[in-house]
């Protein structure tokens, strides 16, 4: 059987997990509208990241400076009630959170805890803010996706206080 040379399993190593990215973030509605080669361009400013089970990938009150994009895993929105942790929400596979972080630096308004081995795509603010300059029309794109994605969860909150 024939082996594949280091040099060979890295590079075309590398274009799958790309691919895969790409894939993955297609899935976010941030970023369905963008195409093949935009999703490409997005990958290669993302930072992959892993966390262990029951580790803080954020802190309530800590500056947001990045949004995630779970990969794999399970990820729990956390706050601090009367009585202890409340969950807010549970995300998996394909969600994302932490998505204000785009739009500005203001402190976090929960905690994201890790409840599995969990790997994160993390798009930081001043990289995605640098691509949308240089590509002002994948920004567009990218913001509407944000505006259509907060105004959803706002009127699903609305919902929810006024129908408990």
């Amino acid at each position: 059987m024939k082996q594949t040379s280091p040099m060979w399993s890295a590079i075309f190593g590398r274009k799958e997990k790309e691919r895969d990215a790409a894939l993955l973030l297609r899935q976010v509605p941030v970023f369905s509208g963008l195409s093949r080669r935009e999703l490409a361009m997005l990958v290669e400013i993302g930072h992959r990241r892993a966390y262990e089970s029951g580790e803080y990938i954020f802190r309530k009150g800590q500056p947001g400076a990045a949004m995630f994009v779970v990969n794999r895993g399970l990820v729990r929105i956390l706050d601090q009630g009367p009585d202890g942790e409340v969950e807010l929400a549970e995300i998996g596979g394909q969600g994302f959170f932490g998505e204000l972080a785009l739009l500005d630096d203001s402190p976090r308004s929960a905690s994201a805890r890790a409840e599995t081995e969990t790997d994160l795509y993390a798009f930081f603010r001043v990289d995605l803010e640098e691509f949308l300059a240089a590509f002002p029309q994948t920004g567009l794109q990218v913001y509407r996706g944000l505006a259509h994605v907060i105004g959803e969860r706002l009127r699903a909150m609305n919902e929810q206080l006024l129908n408990p």
